[in-house]
């Protein structure tokens, strides 16, 4: 395992990547990469009260927040990952266990694998379905490589989703 999760039960959200990037296995921490926004658009979107350095990841448990990844034991970017490296069951399984309220995938791609389909059939937002009675948010990835895409509204309409 590259990066141990960060879960206990009823968290208010887990974020699930696809796999550590090369960065953040290198750092022993998540969402370690250069340009990566995780951090600063939890604290914009006042998911944590305070900015937190990737190094301190697990320093989230103490704003009820999670983490894992759809890939346990290799890391890299979306377009290296094969098929057989998500462990779909093993992920379910831990949020079945864990029961937080909403998984939050951060990017299409760990959504698309999770829901068996294309990134291009994955939408931003609220999805149909739970694991259990957790509910599924994708948003865009934080990564620097997906700059492109990058929208932090819909990180902003997660906290609406979990007060609600």
């Amino acid at each position: 395992m590259i990066l141990n999760d960060v879960l206990k039960p009823n968290l208010d959200i887990v974020f699930c990547g696809s796999a550590v990037s090369e960065a953040s296995a290198i750092r022993q921490a998540y969402y370690a990469g250069p340009g990566n926004q995780f951090y600063p658009v939890l604290y914009k979107a006042k998911l944590i009260p305070n900015p937190i350095e990737p190094k301190n990841y697990e320093q989230l448990l103490d704003h009820n927040l999670g983490l894992t990844d759809m890939v346990k034991h290799t890391s890299g970017n979306d377009n290296v990952l094969v098929d057989d490296d998500f462990d779909i069951q093993g992920f379910k399984q831990k949020i079945l266990k864990f029961q937080p309220k909403i998984v939050c995938f951060n990017g299409k791609k760990a959504a698309a694998t999770f829901f068996n389909t294309k990134t291009k059939y994955i939408n931003y937002g609220l999805q149909t379905g739970t694991i259990g009675e957790t509910k599924l948010y994708v948003a865009p990835s934080t990564s620097g490589s997906a700059r492109r895409f990058w929208d932090e509204r819909f990180w902003f309409k997660l906290i609406e989703i979990f007060q609600s």
